[in-house]
């Protein structure tokens, strides 16, 4: 057991009717939720996140490669720990649109990604694709970005399915740092 937890349920004030299942809050996840970051319209000037993430630091954008054409970033509301995206510089909104140059760039970060995560962390395999458009399930529609989600045997327990929860046990940080050291050459 943690400390301060106890295998009895306790009264919770504010959370309905008790039902002797313990609590796990995410308020960062109000963010998300609530819209942050996200761009007010389709143009490269309605505040698009891939758009400011490259004049940014490494660090403070959470740029894990940088490319010619596209970069590698971490997903600030990740799937997973280590979860990736490989994002062209370009505001361009379909894969369709890529130039050759960009359309190999991704394909080759891409690649760098899956070889870092495997020698960073270990994973077992990848979730890799896009959602094209707003009724895909893209959630910043106006400008692609490829996700790389690794997954490890046993990834999905109850968290995810009973709680709508996922739990990282890294800083998202020390997941950068980490995964930039792994990148090859």
């Amino acid at each position: 057991m943690l400390h301060g937890m106890t295998s009895e349920p306790e009264q919770q004030w504010g959370v309905g009717t008790q039902d002797a299942f313990q609590r796990l809050w995410t308020p960062h996840r109000m963010a998300y939720i609530q819209g942050e970051n996200k761009p007010t319209g389709p143009g490269a000037d309605d505040g698009c996140p891939f758009c400011s993430i490259p004049a940014k630091s490494d660090e403070d954008g959470l740029v894990v490669r940088r490319g010619e054409q596209v970069y590698a970033v971490l997903n600030l509301y990740p799937y997973n720990g280590g979860h990736l995206m490989v994002v062209p510089y370009r505001h361009v909104a379909d894969y369709t649109d890529l130039t050759d140059a960009e359309t190999v760039e991704l394909g080759t970060l891409t690649k760098q990604a899956m070889t870092a995560l495997r020698s960073a962390s270990g994973a077992h395999g990848f979730n890799i694709g896009m959602n094209q458009g707003s009724v895909a399930g893209a959630g910043i529609a106006a400008h692609l970005h490829q996700h790389i989600v690794p997954r490890w045997g046993g990834d999905t327990n109850f968290m995810p399915v009973v709680g709508h929860t996922r739990v990282l046990p890294q800083l998202l940080a020390d997941t950068r740092k980490m995964l930039a050291e792994a990148w090859p050459v």
